[in-house]
């Protein structure tokens, strides 16, 4: 019987090591288990033969025929078989084990999420899906979700002093397609790269990296399905700091972590570049370039379990932005001789996390001379405070999440930071800069008027479908203290609404 067992778990063994397509860890690891076993059994059969040799034959006794035919007895053939069976599997095994640790495949992972949306805007009159939807624009109701992410990321070896290579890809979103710019400051909008990061670990503390990052500023992510709400706050969208080209340094001990980075100016894949004359005698365009490094990083202390402290800081220069009326100069007034200005920013946020309790909170300051829209500094500083519950129902996991926003930008008629004013000195739909009615009374075409300070406050209801899928529904109200909404119909209001519903499948 034993023998027959034996033999039908080779068989099997030996099926299902042939069918491995793409093998896994943790299937090589019960491949292993299953032949030690079986070269355990072996030997067990081997000493019971040995002992039943050597021990003195009992006396004969009456056994039926049917009985003593029922259990024939372990050949050194059949040993000898399965020893050859067992040794054939271990080749297959070191033959797997070397695929899934040297291989091409190994260390690779290929993760992410759709996330197919509903959106109405009630003063734009418009409603509709975006699902990766081309449109070149950055909103509020139209930032990073609705969209297609990938992330592939490749570790060369094991352990924790392993290098990796990580790309995401995220087309018509993300930092390429809506905030890299080339060195122009001109934009396609056609590049899928979101964000491509190379890790080099020193030692346990410290990791050498390089490439494109998001921004270290906030408490919130980009991922759609790593965020509590549907759109992003105030102070993500139009505040932090966007992407980075650059190398750093990641630092880490006990309860403390620091990261700091050397990169080119916000948005940009390549060192800026704008022309600041013709010379006179070739009759040749003149440029300059952004060489200031930007640098940038983070401090965070993990207080305990629940709690983690952080802080964030950018100084360097940017490229300021240019009005269409302007024939030389720049700035929104054409009254900057130098293309590229001081740029500082810095933010504080926490983030608290107890059970099913979630509970975020940040502060942030910014400041870029001559970026405003008057001419004068651009200052901005804001306020986010987002809280997060999650209830077990009997047949459903659910939670409810409500954030409220706070973004001063009125000084100097408003902008700097990620706020971009057209021509009139407003953003019709995301409710920055000056009113209109201002501008129409003031004596000197508004540059007395004062910038819109916003609001907002969300609210959404989350439905945890599965560990894979995940239903958002979100309310969200937006005010201004200046009539800056441009509506459908070409009236301007102080504030507008939103209703959404998101669909989140990861893997």
């Amino acid at each position: 019987m034993r023998k027959k067992i034996l033999c039908v778990l080779l068989a099997g063994l030996s099926t299902s090591s042939m069918a491995f397509a793409a093998p896994k860890q943790s299937e090589l690891d019960e491949l292993k288990s299953e032949i030690k076993a079986l070269q355990q059994e072996v030997q067990a059969l081997k000493n019971s033969q040995a002992q039943q040799a050597a021990a003195p034959a009992p006396a004969p006794a009456a056994v039926p025929a049917a009985a003593a035919s029922t259990a024939p007895a372990l050949t050194q053939d059949d040993v000898d078989q399965m020893k050859q069976n067992i040794a054939s599997l271990q080749l297959k095994q070191d033959s797997l084990d070397k695929t899934v640790n040297e291989g091409g495949t190994a260390g690779l992972s290929v993760t992410g999420y759709l996330d197919p949306v509903y959106i109405y805007n009630v003063g734009q009159h418009s409603g509709g899906f975006q699902f990766a939807n081309h449109n070149g624009q950055y909103n509020y109701d139209g930032s990073t979700f609705g969209d297609v992410y990938l992330d592939i990321k490749k570790t060369f070896g094991q352990g924790s002093l392993a290098p990796s290579a990580e790309i995401s890809l995220m087309p018509n979103r993300g930092n390429g397609a809506t905030l890299l710019a080339t060195e122009d400051g001109s934009n396609s909008f056609l590049n899928i790269i979101n964000t491509a990061v190379i890790t080099m670990p020193i030692d346990t503390s410290y990791t050498f990296v390089a490439g494109l990052m998001s921004s270290f500023g906030g408490y919130e992510v980009q991922q759609s399905n790593l965020m509590p709400t549907l759109t992003h706050n105030l102070l993500y969208d139009f505040s932090d700091p966007g992407s980075y080209v650059g190398a750093g340094l990641n630092y880490s001990t006990g309860n403390w972590s620091w990261k700091f980075m050397l990169a080119n100016e916000q948005y940009r894949t390549k060192g800026a570049t704008a022309q600041v004359d013709t010379n006179g005698d070739t009759g040749q365009p003149k440029f300059a370039t952004n060489n200031t490094p930007t640098f940038t990083t983070r401090l965070d202390y993990t207080w305990n379990s629940s709690i983690d402290l952080g802080w964030s800081g950018n100084v360097g220069r940017q490229s300021l932005p240019v009005g269409s009326a302007c024939a030389s100069g720049f700035g929104y007034q054409c009254n900057a001789g130098d293309p590229f200005s001081t740029y500082y920013f810095t933010e504080g946020d926490l983030t608290y996390i107890w059970a099913d309790t979630q509970i975020n909170a940040e502060v942030d300051y910014g400041k870029q001379t001559s970026a405003a829209w008057n001419g004068g500094d651009a200052v901005w500083w804001g306020v986010s405070l987002l809280g997060l519950q999650k209830w077990h129902l009997e047949d459903a996991q659910i939670a409810t999440a409500a954030r409220v926003d706070y973004l001063n930008n009125q000084k100097n008629g408003g902008g700097g930071g990620g706020i971009v004013l057209g021509d009139g000195g407003f953003d019709g739909h995301n409710g920055f800069g000056v009113s209109q009615s201002c501008v129409a009374n003031s004596a000197n075409g508004g540059l007395d008027c004062k910038g819109a300070n916003r609001y907002d406050i969300a609210l959404d209801f989350i439905w945890y479908v599965t560990d894979q899928a995940t239903m958002k529904i979100e309310y969200r109200h937006d005010w201004a203290t200046e009539d800056v909404f441009l509506k459908s119909d070409g009236t301007y209001s102080k504030s507008n609404d939103m209703i959404g519903t998101q669909f989140i499948y990861s893997f």
